[in-house]
């Protein structure tokens, strides 16, 4: 069985979680996620406390109790606290600027681009070189954040692009003659 299965997920006040045949539903005060349940997996509710075990008999049933247990500590961590990510744009005349569920950013093409945020994403500009993506799906933020970083990555010579605010880019030598 996977060690992190092991641990028990604390289920605080103000959270409700439905166990349904084949789905968990969490609910908070910032929201409700819902995640399909593994067949390898299942989940039981002890008090205050969600213990994921697994199923005897099904093939990676350790791995995926370790997923699912992992998968719904970041649900209720969701919709309790929420989650963030922070880019910083690198270079002159990179800008951002957020206009309700868009973001506009000036990189250096010959074209502004404009990324939609999908539903449960808001987006902040505290200043011109620095993007907040919060939300309440750890995923969903992350992959924003990283489609975000996709338009104009870091590269290696000058670091210049959209990085991740605690990302470190290796700046290589240039080539000598």
């Amino acid at each position: 069985m996977s060690r992190i299965a092991k641990y028990p997920v604390d289920v605080p006040k103000g959270v409700e979680v439905v166990l349904g045949a084949t789905e968990i539903s969490i609910k908070g005060p910032l929201g409700t996620l819902k995640q399909a349940m593994l067949p390898a997996v299942k989940i039981d509710r002890e008090g205050e406390q969600l213990m994921c075990r697994a199923l005897e008999g099904q093939p990676n049933a350790g791995a995926m109790s370790g997923t699912m247990r992992a998968l719904v500590n970041n649900m209720v961590a969701g919709v309790t606290k929420g989650f963030e990510k922070k880019l910083t744009l690198v270079g002159v005349g990179y800008r951002a600027q957020a206009q309700g569920s868009k973001l506009n950013l000036t990189l250096g093409f010959s074209h502004p681009v404009v990324h939609d945020m999908p539903n449960g994403i808001k987006v902040e500009t505290p200043t011109q070189t620095e993007i907040l993506i919060k939300g309440i799906d750890k995923q969903v933020v992350g992959q924003v954040a990283a489609e975000i970083r996709a338009y104009r990555s870091p590269e290696p010579y000058k670091g210049k692009g959209v990085r991740y605010s605690d990302e470190v880019v290796v700046i290589k030598e240039t080539k000598k003659k």
